[in-house]
């Protein structure tokens, strides 16, 4: 492991991106379980409505924790055996099974994931990750880390096809520049031709690589509210002015003006917790932990 740990400090320093493989993790290849595929119904947990679905273009930051111990061997929402050691998470809208790229903003680790269980259900987390992938991210000691989640659309693809039992469609490989014609050859008939067999489906699994990749510096903020009227904006930035120093940030959604109130930024994940902790109590259900 400290071999490990001076490869990857190396790799870290270079500033492209690297790859290191890992001892112990999966090559690939179909999972020992698949469960069913499940995208689900709008679900209230603790008061906060979650809306899954599938969404091929999701790419967000946020704040990543890890589960155990405690689940190891319990069933995940989509009906297979959570294991602690394999390359999985839960993830609270996305379909399962679909892969993500999960990269740890603080080192710049990335490694793909197959999301197959629901959760976490908190305001201050995005993503839940196995024991085994925090190891690989980086922050198993310290339990939560900034990171990106970006879904992977056609392995994503595979996965629904081989958990509904259908076709499994190839991923798709770039095409090399067409060769100059070449001349004409006599063409010779077998005397008996065989049809060639089906190719046996194959399904892009997570591969256990750590991928180092450039990352710039980020910063924590809770986020108490978005109004399309700027005037509900400054009425609520001014009642928060007490517990920090709070922005007002312009942003578009599918074309709709928003203005995000926020506050920060923070030191940590422990006070962002906190503080976000406090604005739920005092009535602002909808806020949230972000990363930018």
């Amino acid at each position: 492991m400290a071999a490990l740990a001076t490869m990857a400090l190396a790799l870290a320093g270079c500033g492209s991106t690297q790859t290191a493989s890992t001892p112990g993790a999966s090559k690939g290849g179909s999972p020992a379980q698949v469960g069913s595929y499940k995208v689900g119904r709008p679900y209230r947990i603790n008061g906060v409505w979650y809306h899954p679905a599938e969404d091929p273009a999701y790419d967000q930051t946020g704040v990543a924790s890890w589960y155990g111990p405690g689940f190891h061997g319990r069933r995940t929402a989509n009906g297979e055996r959570y294991n602690q050691n394999d390359l999985t998470a839960a993830h609270p809208t996305l379909p399962m099974p679909s892969m993500v790229q999960v990269t740890n903003l603080d080192n710049g680790r990335s490694i793909k994931l197959r999301i197959n269980d629901r959760g976490p259900f908190s305001n201050s987390r995005i993503i839940d990750v196995s024991h085994r992938a925090a190891q690989l991210l980086g922050f198993e000691r310290q339990g939560t880390a900034k990171v990106r989640v970006r879904v992977v659309p056609e392995e994503s693809q595979q996965l629904a096809a081989l958990a509904r039992g259908e076709a499994v469609p190839p991923l798709q490989e770039s095409k090399p520049p067409p060769a100059a014609p070449a001349e004409p050859q006599p063409v010779q008939v077998a005397e008996q031709s065989q049809p060639d067999p089906a190719p046996a489906q194959t399904v892009e699994m997570p591969d256990g690589l750590i991928h180092f990749e450039e990352t710039e510096p980020s910063n924590l903020f809770i986020q108490a509210g978005a109004f399309t009227d700027y005037s509900n904006a400054t009425q609520l930035a001014a009642r928060l002015e007490p517990l920090g120093y709070v922005q007002i940030e312009p942003a578009a959604v599918s074309g709709q003006s928003f203005y995000r109130v926020r506050i920060g930024p923070v030191e940590s994940v422990d006070e962002a917790d906190g503080l976000l902790a406090r604005l739920i109590s005092d009535g602002y259900t909808e806020s949230r932990v972000i990363v930018q």
